[in-house]
Formats: structure tokens, C-alpha cells, sequence
């Protein structure tokens, strides 16, 4: 079973950063169900970093769109951003240092929490304004 199923209240009605939110839940889901099937350090590992790998360049094209925009809140989201990337950084050096445990369900509920709000937060607040400079 999922941990999180992508739903239509989740879009923010732009094609390629919606895709690559249905893309991170499904990473997320992935992860979840490797940690939830004891498949072993090195699987679960090569999942989370694939899911960091991949957060990274997410928030990069979402970050470019904005600055190509000059959407005014673009250095707020940008923090938030470093935020999440230094929180899913120290997950995965803690995870490579061995303390495997780490990743635990309370980590994938913080993933989970996080996109879903982010998303129907932060980035939605973005949509009209790309919206209006011709990005859907």
C-alpha cells in the first residue's frame, strides 16, 4: 500500500512541475515500500539517493521558472528549498554513516507531510503568476 497517492488537489496546473511531483510521490512511495520490505541497505540506498538526486533537480527547474518570472516570493521558496535539501542531506549521510534506523517511518511521514504542504502551499501560490507569464 502507498504511503501517498498523488490526488488532483496536488497539482499546481503546470504541466512539468505537476509531473515531476507525481514523480517524487512515486519515489517516495518506492522508498517506503523498500523500507517496508527489509530489502536491504544497499537497495534502499540507491532508492534514497535517486530521490534525493532527483528532488535536487525539481527544485532547480522550479526554482529557474520562478527566477525567469521574477516571481516576487522567489527567494522565500528558494529557502525553503535549501531547507528541505539540508534535511534530506543530513537523512542520507546519517543513512550512509549506518545508522540505517534513521530512515525510519518517522522520516518517510516528514517526506510525505512536507511535499503535500509544500504543494498545496507554497507552490500553488506560484501557479498564477508562471500561469500568467505563459507557463502551464
Amino acid at each position: 500500500m502507498p504511503l501517498m497517492t498523488w490526488n488532483d488537489r496536488m497539482s499546481v496546473g503546470i504541466r512539468i512541475l505537476d509531473e515531476d511531483h507525481k514523480r517524487l510521490v512515486g519515489m517516495v512511495n518506492t522508498l517506503f515500500d523498500g523500507i517496508q520490505a527489509e530489502q536491504g541497505k544497499e537497495t534502499v540506498g540507491r532508492i534514497l539517493d535517486g530521490l534525493v538526486q532527483y528532488t535536487v533537480e525539481h527544485l532547480q527547474r522550479e526554482e529557474d521558472l520562478l527566477a525567469q518570472t521574477g516571481y516576487p516570493e522567489g527567494a522565500a521558496h528558494k529557502a525553503m528549498h535549501q531547507a528541505l535539501c539540508q534535511q534530506v542531506l543530513d537523512v542520507q549521510q546519517k543513512f550512509r554513516e549506518g545508522a540505517s534506523a534513521t530512515l525510519s517511518l518517522e522520516v518517510m511521514y516528514f517526506l510525505k507531510n512536507w511535499l503535500i504542504h509544500h504543494i498545496q502551499g507554497a507552490d500553488r501560490k506560484y501557479a498564477a503568476h508562471l500561469n500568467s507569464h505563459g507557463i502551464v
